[in-house]
């Protein structure tokens, strides 16, 4: 992407809203990367980073980040700064509260990543003796990612449930309560 496209890294998005927190990565080799603050001013960034993942603790910021860079990667290329970003944003926009939503995002940022890469995979692409293998991966992928996505609403909720009754039909004879009912125990 040419560098007239790129927005700046400390950009608003709208109004008084900051733009994403980012990360720029130095390869090393197409496995490996060290990211860096985009704008040279690290202790902002790095409260950022922790702003982002929900968490007080440096090292789950580092160890996230490195698990992020292995995994967010785009369809046959290596690791990809863009992809990295898109992930940051996603768990960013998530506001997790505490490492154990912060972990969770961070799986849902990458199951959603791998989910697009496969289905990226069938793009303009005829039938082939893949495509089972891939359709089969896709959808597993995205069952993966519609169960984290209720692990964390129930997280957030605590679990409980409403249960909205729309008619009651009473019998002749019968009786009916109308209202909240509790039991005296």
């Amino acid at each position: 992407m040419s560098k007239k496209l790129r927005a700046p890294a400390t950009s608003v998005v709208s109004g008084n809203v900051p733009a994403p927190v980012r990360v720029r990565l130095k390869l090393v080799n197409c496995n490996h990367a060290i990211p860096y603050p985009p704008d040279g001013q690290a202790r902002e960034w790095w409260q950022r980073l922790k702003n982002a993942f929900g968490t007080a603790s440096s090292a789950f910021v580092e160890a996230s980040l490195y698990q992020l860079i292995a995994a967010a990667r785009l369809p046959n290329s290596g690791i990809c700064e863009i992809a990295v970003n898109a992930s940051l944003a996603f768990i960013e926009g998530a506001k997790p509260q505490g490492e154990v939503e912060g972990a969770l995002v961070l799986q849902m940022a990458c199951t959603h990543a791998a989910a697009m890469a496969v289905l990226a995979t069938f793009a303009g692409v005829h039938a082939d003796r893949n495509m089972v293998a891939r359709a089969s991966a896709a959808a597993r992928l995205l069952r993966a990612y519609a169960t984290q996505v209720e692990a964390l609403r129930r997280l957030r909720n605590g679990g409980s449930q409403v249960v909205r009754v729309e008619h009651v039909h009473v019998n002749e004879g019968g009786q009916a309560v109308i209202g909240n009912v509790t039991s005296e125990r």
